[in-house]
């Protein structure tokens, strides 16, 4: 059984922080250390994407719109994966989930959880 859960997500003003926390368990994460794992976002009508990415040796990539601006990181003793976001943008507002990169299959289908909204908005 998998279980993905993020939190952190809510409204904020432009300009404002936040901390996104995703903690994953399920025999697929029993060794999360070795996996690469990212955060992906969904906006309205937009196809989701992924944002930030940290690999297994903590080597991260980000997407040119959030560099400088999000720091992705973990901890694998809590299986634990974060998103710090400052200097939050309109456009930055969306669901944002987290997932292993690639994303992970079960069976025939994409697993994604329930993902935690942010809206940036004055």
């Amino acid at each position: 059984q998998v279980q993905v859960v993020e939190s952190g997500g809510g409204l904020v003003q432009p300009g404002g922080s936040l901390r996104l926390s995703c903690v994953a368990s399920g025999s697929v994460f029993n060794f999360f250390r070795l996996n690469a794992m990212a955060w992906y976002r969904q906006a309205p009508g937009k196809q989701r994407e992924l944002v930030a990415r940290i690999s297994s040796t903590n080597v991260t990539t980000y997407i040119d719109a959030v560099k400088g601006r999000f720091t992705i990181s973990r901890d694998n003793a809590k299986n634990t994966l974060f998103l710090q976001m400052n200097s939050l943008k309109p456009e930055d507002s969306a669901v944002y989930y987290c997932n292993k990169e690639p994303p992970l299959w079960i069976g025939r289908e994409q697993y994604w959880s329930q993902g935690t909204r942010v809206t940036v908005s004055s």
